[in-house]
């Protein structure tokens, strides 16, 4: 079984994280003030001692709200190439751009990124509003899912109201064939992302959620008290993929700490892998 974090920031990585105003600035708008660049060789050793075989990396392109990106498509793209077997990168659009359309059919078309991340509520946009639509109809042509922040936002420019798991109904309704994760399983909203899960088999949900406590106990109170574990061991096994969050959040006591929920074994693949690889469309690859 191929094992995946379907959700990782690589905006630290040594050979892109720059230095100097880039790095500030990456730093100021996640609020992660005292983390440096990181060699590739550390992420590697970090994903060896978790047991992860790939990492899907996400940039966020803030340019009309922020004035930058975070990571740029061209980036990830970068990444991407130097550690092909390991890293599957995604591409960002910020939908206020004029060139939006354009900007991703390139990403989709050239740079060959695997999906699409938007951040409504860092790009501040409602998910459900119609002038999206033509973004949601080129990830439809070319077969791309999309991660979606949703749920609490941690960063200074961003308002959680745009990012409420329920604005994203419309989408699923209207779009059944387009593969929607809800990243952070919409925390605190983790009831009504599971209510979605039920609803819509496109909707899928991420792990990326450490808000309190240990990731044991924080996972303990999200899949055994406020939902029943056997909400995702029996009905929702399908659509929860493993997320991480990094660097914010860390991989290896993440990654172990849902071995410790009561899932089973097939749940656990599932989750660890499995949905990835065909949220992904790399059944077969």
């Amino acid at each position: 079984m191929t094992t995946i974090d379907i959700h990782t920031h690589p905006v630290f990585f040594e050979p892109v994280s720059g230095g100097g105003d880039q790095l500030d600035f990456r730093r100021e708008v996640l609020g992660l003030y005292k983390h440096g660049r990181a060699p590739l060789q550390h992420i590697y050793n970090q994903m060896k001692c978790a047991g992860l075989d790939k990492l899907v990396l996400l940039p966020v392109d803030v340019s009309s709200t922020l004035g930058s990106t975070l990571v740029s498509n061209e980036e990830i793209r970068t990444l991407a190439d130097m550690a092909p077997d390991k890293f599957i990168g995604f591409a960002s659009v910020d939908p206020h751009r004029e060139d939006a359309i354009q900007a991703l059919e390139y990403a989709f078309s050239e740079l060959k990124l695997a999906g699409l991340k938007l951040h409504p509520s860092l790009q501040q946009f409602y998910p459900y509003e119609k002038w999206l639509h033509p973004i949601y109809e080129m990830c439809m042509k070319y077969k791309k899912p999309i991660m979606f922040h949703s749920g609490l936002s941690w960063g200074k420019s961003a308002l959680s109201k745009y990012s409420h798991p329920m604005h994203f109904e419309e989408i699923a309704n209207k779009f059944p064939n387009l593969k929607i994760c809800l990243a952070h399983f919409g925390w605190p909203w983790v009831k009504e992302t599971a209510a979605l899960l039920l609803k819509y088999t496109n909707i899928y949900a991420d792990t990326a959620l450490l808000y309190f406590d240990s990731a044991l106990e924080f996972y303990k109170q999200i899949f055994t008290k406020e939902m029943e574990w056997t909400w995702v061991d029996r009905s929702l096994r399908h659509q929860v993929m493993f997320g991480s969050n990094n660097p914010r959040f860390e991989q290896i006591r993440m990654f172990d700490a849902l071995g410790k929920i009561g899932f089973r074994d097939t749940t656990l693949e599932l989750i660890r892998g499995g949905n990835a690889t065909e949220f992904l469309g790399l059944e077969g690859i």
